[in-house]
């Protein structure tokens, strides 16, 4: 194996654990492990950390123009390719708590896909712009929180600030 190829399935790894970690110190916390969650934000941490550094060990951070392509990239094939095939699967299988997390993902890749793009076109402006995350789905909302979701119907309330 290349040691493209084992930095590319280091970043993978790397990633899902903070991913994981993070799902693991929200749980942590819910049953009453203040000590155990910190350790697992912790690690959470670290991880990002080790693929963040193999990430840019593999060339993968480019300019800002270029990486806004690749997310639109990414994020097309996703809601035109991979979350509709998918979908199809968990139907088949009648795995309805699938269907939905794939459903909402989708929907709202199909946002990001258009919030990238208009970045992309606004680049040269240095807009600076508030964006609202629904912490259900996914969704992103430019400018301010909606008074509810479009894609999950969570209340502005929920939105989470990312200014």
């Amino acid at each position: 194996m290349s040691t493209e190829n084992n930095l590319k399935a280091a970043f993978a790894g790397e990633s899902q654990a903070n991913r994981k970690y993070s799902a693991f110190a929200a749980k942590a916390e819910q049953e009453g492990y203040p000590g155990v969650a910190k350790l697992f934000r912790a690690a959470s941490e670290a991880e990002a950390i080790h693929a963040l550094s193999e990430l840019k060990a593999l060339g993968g951070v480019k300019t800002t123009a270029e990486n806004l392509k690749e997310a639109i990239e990414g994020e097309t094939y996703e809601f035109t390719e991979m979350y509709p095939d998918f979908i199809k699967t968990a139907e088949t299988e009648e795995n309805n708590l699938a269907k939905r997390s794939f459903h909402l993902a989708n929907e709202a890749e199909k946002v990001h896909a258009d919030l990238y793009k208009e970045a992309l076109a606004l680049l040269e402006s240095k807009e600076n712009v508030d964006y609202y995350l629904c912490p259900v789905c996914g969704y992103i909302h430019k400018h301010n929180a909606p008074e509810k979701c479009p894609i999950c119907g969570a209340k502005d309330s929920a939105f989470k600030n990312i200014g």
